[in-house]
């Protein structure tokens, strides 16, 4: 295929040529409708642009293939079979994959650092999860990637599971052994899911890790939108071997997706792998060689601590994506909460990730010297600020134990049966009926249908005080936990 073409972007730009107009969805008709004020916000182009994907940029039937071939072109850039676009985020994707993979089928197993989306498909589903621990740091606390060894026993508990789902790279840029783990997997004729959300760039530079298709996994998610240079929302899953139906897995995803999807979305995606295929490797190449200097000279910052070596964890973290730069605060008695607010209100700056003690800034093809500059002198400035800020408000820590609940019923039983809000001491040892989820990095605390322990309560209420967010539990702060009725 010609990997200089972009189907789907070139539809829209003849769409703009032939002056199409469509007395259809959208109502605004290319801007026309739209509030000047959100015009002037938004820029006309947008709107523009926002066009139907069927009977606006393809015809009715699709005839002209636009989001076909764009999903064939992107197959053979990365090197999958089978590639298909979401415009519905790679929340959607993963829970298609879920569905696909284990629905109807009993069992899958999973690592218990997946994010909240995947507790969605569960929920979806039925799927009873057969959680693979990952590896808890007690000193960084944080979860590195399950080993290899960790999949092994888990298979030996449940060898009738339907198929393994992992996540790596982690949201702190840790990466598991996916190629040991697929052979694992395959050696019993079962199918590898990779929720990598975090990794759409890796197949475009050989300096970054090895990214799943080439390691061996049978569905890898990915998110354009974090690495990329895709909007938000956009997603695109890939599929390889026989062991996941092709035509079952689409169909699972249009049972979840839109049916008005965004063109525009679409059309992202498919500028993206062009540009990567043309220029990838060149833009990449520069942001890693950033992301080293980068990593070093924030090193060197009195009080800033740069994550790298206790990352690589023995037989668990294989390798680590660079471009996500992590620092550890705790040298100027701060917590990443406050650093992330202080660094929106007074440098204009939105940071990734931030927990207890850490900081994370995502660096991707689009950064340079001047946002690397402009990161630098922000730094510097919370160094200066850090002293006069309040001592980091302590947060209860769990034992790595005492983060393995126990669970007791499935979670979409949990969610969806007889439930009661209890205040949250009283909570302890009953039965959860909704997911409570520390955000970023959104790896739930509590998933529905497990029993609730003090430790973890702990954890969340004091999280909450030092500046914890948690978006999804019927009370976001948490005075009382919806239960099972008992």
């Amino acid at each position: 295929m010609d990997q200089n073409q972009a189907p789907l972007v070139n539809a829209l730009a003849e769409y703009h040529r032939l002056e199409r107009y469509g007395f259809t969805p959208p109502g605004h008709r290319q801007g026309r409708g739209a509030d000047p004020r959100v015009l002037e916000v938004l820029g006309a182009q947008t709107f523009r642009s926002d066009v139907l994907a069927s009977a606006g940029l393809d015809d009715r039937s699709s005839s002209h293939g636009y989001l076909k071939e764009a999903e064939q072109l992107m197959a053979e850039a990365v090197g999958a079979e089978q590639a298909f676009f979401s415009t519905c985020g790679s929340s959607l994707s993963v829970k298609a994959a879920v569905l696909a993979v284990a629905a109807g089928k009993g069992d899958l197993l999973i690592s218990r650092d997946a994010h909240k989306s995947i507790v969605a498909g569960l929920v979806f589903s039925g799927i009873q999860p057969r959680w693979i621990q990952p590896r808890w740091d007690p000193e960084l606390h944080l979860a590195h990637p399950p080993a290899p060894s960790d999949v092994e026993k888990m298979w030996e508990r449940h060898p009738d599971a339907a198929g393994c789902l992992i996540v790596s790279p982690t949201p702190y840029g840790t990466c598991a052994d996916i190629a040991a783990i697929a052979k694992i997997c395959h050696a019993r004729g079962k199918p590898l899911i990779v929720d990598e959300a975090w990794g759409a760039h890796l197949p475009f530079h050989d300096e970054l890790p090895t990214w799943a298709m080439d390691a061996g996994a049978d569905i890898c998610v990915v998110s354009v939108h974090k690495m990329g240079a895709g909007f938000e929302q956009g997603s695109v899953y890939h599929l390889q071997g026989d062991l996941v139906d092709q035509a079952h897995l689409a169909a699972c995803a249009d049972l979840l997706m839109t049916t008005s999807p965004n063109a525009i979305l679409y059309s992202a995606i498919d500028g993206w792998r062009r540009q990567m295929v043309q220029h990838g490797r060149e833009l990449l190449g520069n942001a890693l060689d950033l992301a080293r200097r980068l990593r070093a000279e924030i090193d060197a910052l009195p009080g800033i601590h740069v994550l790298e070596d206790e990352l690589l964890a023995v037989e668990s973290s294989h390798d680590l994506d660079r471009l996500q730069v992590l620092m550890d605060l705790s040298g100027l008695g701060i917590s990443g909460y406050q650093a992330a607010d202080w660094m929106r209100e007074n440098a204009r700056i939105d940071m990734g990730l931030g927990d207890h003690r850490r900081l994370m800034a995502t660096l991707s093809m689009a950064d340079d010297d001047a946002s690397a500059s402009r990161l630098m002198d922000a730094l510097r400035a919370l160094i200066d600020a850090a002293p006069a800020m309040a001592p980091a408000a302590p947060v209860m820590l769990p034992a790595p134990k005492d983060l393995e609940l126990e669970t007791v019923v499935l979670p979409r039983d949990a969610f969806f049966g007889a439930t009661e809000d209890v205040p949250a001491r009283e909570a302890v040892g009953r039965i959860s009926a909704e997911q409570i989820t520390p955000y970023p990095p959104g790896i739930p605390a509590i998933v529905p249908g497990e029993r609730i322990n003090s430790a973890v309560v702990d954890y969340l209420e004091s999280g909450l005080k030092a500046g914890m967010v948690l978006p999804d539990p019927a009370d976001p702060k948490l005075h009382t936990i919806r239960v099972l009725r008992q």
